[in-house]
Protein backbone atom coordinates (compact mmCIF):
# COMPACT_ATOMS: atom_id res chain seq x y z
CA UNK A 1 0.00 0.00 0.00
CA UNK A 2 1.41 3.37 -0.97
CA UNK A 3 1.71 6.31 1.37
CA UNK A 4 -1.14 8.07 -0.45
CA UNK A 5 -3.42 5.04 0.08
CA UNK A 6 -2.58 4.95 3.80
CA UNK A 7 -3.38 8.67 4.18
CA UNK A 8 -6.66 8.31 2.28
CA UNK A 9 -7.57 5.29 4.40
CA UNK A 10 -6.87 7.21 7.61
CA UNK A 11 -8.98 10.16 6.45
CA UNK A 12 -11.91 7.90 5.56
CA UNK A 13 -11.64 6.26 8.99
CA UNK A 14 -11.52 9.64 10.74
CA UNK A 15 -14.53 10.80 8.74
CA UNK A 16 -16.47 7.71 9.79
CA UNK A 17 -15.69 8.47 13.44
CA UNK A 18 -16.95 12.04 13.02
CA UNK A 19 -20.16 10.82 11.39
CA UNK A 20 -20.75 8.27 14.16
CA UNK A 21 -20.14 10.87 16.87
CA UNK A 22 -17.50 11.21 19.53
CA UNK A 23 -19.12 8.86 22.08
CA UNK A 24 -19.13 5.15 21.25
CA UNK A 25 -22.43 3.24 21.40
CA UNK A 26 -21.09 1.19 24.32
CA UNK A 27 -19.23 3.50 26.66
CA UNK A 28 -16.89 2.36 29.43
CA UNK A 29 -19.13 4.01 32.03
CA UNK A 30 -21.91 1.73 30.85
CA UNK A 31 -20.30 -1.42 32.24
CA UNK A 32 -21.21 -3.22 35.45
CA UNK A 33 -18.31 -4.66 37.46
CA UNK A 34 -18.78 -6.90 40.47
CA UNK A 35 -15.91 -8.51 42.34
CA UNK A 36 -15.41 -10.89 45.26
CA UNK A 37 -12.72 -12.98 46.86
CA UNK A 38 -13.75 -16.62 47.13
CA UNK A 39 -12.11 -18.77 49.80
CA UNK A 40 -11.37 -21.64 47.37
CA UNK A 41 -8.66 -22.45 44.81
CA UNK A 42 -9.14 -21.22 41.25
CA UNK A 43 -9.55 -24.76 39.85
CA UNK A 44 -12.49 -25.38 42.18
CA UNK A 45 -14.11 -21.99 41.49
CA UNK A 46 -13.71 -22.56 37.73
CA UNK A 47 -15.61 -25.86 38.02
CA UNK A 48 -18.38 -24.11 39.97
CA UNK A 49 -18.94 -21.81 36.96
CA UNK A 50 -18.37 -24.27 34.10
CA UNK A 51 -19.84 -27.65 35.05
CA UNK A 52 -23.43 -28.77 35.54
CA UNK A 53 -22.74 -30.18 39.01
CA UNK A 54 -20.78 -27.08 39.98
CA UNK A 55 -23.50 -24.62 38.99
CA UNK A 56 -26.22 -26.77 40.53
CA UNK A 57 -24.33 -26.76 43.85
CA UNK A 58 -24.78 -23.02 44.34
CA UNK A 59 -26.92 -21.40 41.65
CA UNK A 60 -29.47 -23.52 39.84
CA UNK A 61 -31.72 -26.50 40.35
CA UNK A 62 -31.17 -28.03 36.91
CA UNK A 63 -28.19 -27.08 34.76
CA UNK A 64 -26.78 -28.40 31.48
CA UNK A 65 -23.34 -27.14 30.39
CA UNK A 66 -21.71 -27.71 27.00
CA UNK A 67 -18.35 -26.03 27.63
CA UNK A 68 -17.08 -25.08 24.18
CA UNK A 69 -17.04 -21.90 22.12
CA UNK A 70 -20.60 -21.63 20.81
CA UNK A 71 -21.79 -24.07 23.47
CA UNK A 72 -24.48 -23.26 25.98
CA UNK A 73 -25.34 -23.17 29.65
CA UNK A 74 -28.99 -23.98 30.23
CA UNK A 75 -30.22 -23.28 33.75
CA UNK A 76 -33.62 -23.84 35.38
CA UNK A 77 -33.71 -22.33 38.86
CA UNK A 78 -37.14 -23.70 39.79
CA UNK A 79 -36.71 -26.94 41.79
CA UNK A 80 -39.92 -28.30 40.22
CA UNK A 81 -39.02 -27.22 36.68
CA UNK A 82 -36.97 -28.95 34.01
CA UNK A 83 -34.28 -27.47 31.75
CA UNK A 84 -35.93 -26.29 28.54
CA UNK A 85 -39.14 -24.95 30.09
CA UNK A 86 -40.21 -21.28 29.85
CA UNK A 87 -38.12 -20.19 32.83
CA UNK A 88 -34.93 -21.80 31.56
CA UNK A 89 -32.11 -19.31 31.08
CA UNK A 90 -29.81 -20.08 28.16
CA UNK A 91 -26.37 -18.47 27.98
CA UNK A 92 -24.19 -18.84 24.90
CA UNK A 93 -20.49 -19.38 25.59
CA UNK A 94 -18.61 -16.76 23.54
CA UNK A 95 -15.07 -17.65 24.64
CA UNK A 96 -13.03 -19.00 27.52
CA UNK A 97 -9.53 -19.59 28.79
CA UNK A 98 -9.61 -22.41 31.36
CA UNK A 99 -9.32 -21.18 34.94
CA UNK A 100 -8.79 -17.58 33.72
CA UNK A 101 -11.78 -16.19 31.77
CA UNK A 102 -15.28 -17.08 30.59
CA UNK A 103 -17.45 -14.85 28.39
CA UNK A 104 -21.20 -15.36 28.02
CA UNK A 105 -24.21 -13.82 26.31
CA UNK A 106 -27.74 -14.62 27.40
CA UNK A 107 -29.41 -15.96 24.27
CA UNK A 108 -32.70 -16.78 25.95
CA UNK A 109 -33.94 -15.06 29.09
CA UNK A 110 -36.57 -16.60 31.37
CA UNK A 111 -40.22 -16.03 30.50
CA UNK A 112 -41.48 -12.57 31.47
CA UNK A 113 -37.95 -11.11 31.71
CA UNK A 114 -38.54 -7.34 32.01
CA UNK A 115 -35.67 -6.13 29.75
CA UNK A 116 -35.66 -8.34 26.61
CA UNK A 117 -34.72 -5.65 24.09
CA UNK A 118 -31.81 -4.22 26.09
CA UNK A 119 -30.53 -7.72 26.81
CA UNK A 120 -29.82 -8.33 23.11
CA UNK A 121 -26.69 -6.13 23.18
CA UNK A 122 -25.29 -7.21 26.57
CA UNK A 123 -22.58 -9.78 27.32
CA UNK A 124 -20.50 -10.64 30.37
CA UNK A 125 -16.91 -11.63 31.01
CA UNK A 126 -16.00 -13.50 34.19
CA UNK A 127 -12.35 -13.34 35.26
CA UNK A 128 -10.75 -15.81 37.67
CA UNK A 129 -7.54 -14.65 39.36
CA UNK A 130 -5.67 -16.95 41.71
CA UNK A 131 -4.63 -15.19 44.91
CA UNK A 132 -2.95 -16.42 48.05
CA UNK A 133 -2.95 -20.21 48.25
CA UNK A 134 -6.51 -21.45 48.19
CA UNK A 135 -8.22 -18.16 47.25
CA UNK A 136 -9.62 -16.74 44.02
CA UNK A 137 -10.69 -13.27 42.98
CA UNK A 138 -13.77 -13.45 40.73
CA UNK A 139 -14.63 -10.36 38.70
CA UNK A 140 -17.75 -10.16 36.53
CA UNK A 141 -17.89 -7.38 33.95
CA UNK A 142 -21.14 -6.95 32.02
CA UNK A 143 -20.99 -4.70 28.96
CA UNK A 144 -23.09 -3.49 26.06
CA UNK A 145 -25.43 -1.14 27.88
CA UNK A 146 -26.63 2.00 26.12
CA UNK A 147 -28.22 5.28 27.19
CA UNK A 148 -31.84 4.21 26.62
CA UNK A 149 -34.09 3.74 29.66
CA UNK A 150 -34.54 -0.04 29.37
CA UNK A 151 -30.81 -0.57 29.06
CA UNK A 152 -30.15 1.60 32.11
CA UNK A 153 -32.73 -0.38 34.10
CA UNK A 154 -31.09 -3.63 33.00
CA UNK A 155 -27.74 -2.21 34.06
CA UNK A 156 -29.01 -1.59 37.61
CA UNK A 157 -30.63 -5.04 37.69
CA UNK A 158 -27.31 -6.63 36.62
CA UNK A 159 -25.36 -4.64 39.22
CA UNK A 160 -27.50 -6.05 42.03
CA UNK A 161 -27.83 -9.56 40.54
CA UNK A 162 -24.08 -10.02 39.97
CA UNK A 163 -23.21 -8.77 43.47
CA UNK A 164 -25.84 -11.06 45.00
CA UNK A 165 -24.54 -14.07 43.09
CA UNK A 166 -20.96 -13.45 44.16
CA UNK A 167 -22.06 -13.08 47.77
CA UNK A 168 -23.97 -16.36 47.44
CA UNK A 169 -20.79 -18.03 46.15
CA UNK A 170 -18.75 -16.56 49.02
CA UNK A 171 -21.21 -18.04 51.52
CA UNK A 172 -20.59 -21.49 50.05
CA UNK A 173 -17.03 -21.21 51.36
CA UNK A 174 -17.61 -19.64 54.80
CA UNK A 175 -15.71 -18.67 56.83
CA UNK A 176 -14.31 -15.91 54.71
CA UNK A 177 -10.56 -15.58 54.44
CA UNK A 178 -8.84 -13.28 56.94
CA UNK A 179 -8.18 -10.69 54.22
CA UNK A 180 -11.87 -10.69 53.23
CA UNK A 181 -12.97 -10.18 56.83
CA UNK A 182 -10.59 -7.21 57.22
CA UNK A 183 -11.89 -5.61 54.02
CA UNK A 184 -15.50 -6.15 55.03
CA UNK A 185 -14.85 -4.65 58.50
CA UNK A 186 -13.18 -1.63 56.88
CA UNK A 187 -16.22 -1.13 54.66
CA UNK A 188 -14.49 -1.94 51.36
Amino acid sequence: MTRLHRIASALVGAGALLIMGARPAFAADHAVTSEAIINAPVAEVWKLFTTSAGLESWLGAHVEVDLKVGGSMRMQTDQKGQAGEDNTVVNQILSFEPERMLSLKMSRPPANFPYPTALQSVWSVIYFQPLEPGMTNVRIVSMGYTDDAESQQLMEYARKRNADRLEQLQKKFKPLCARCEKERAAGN
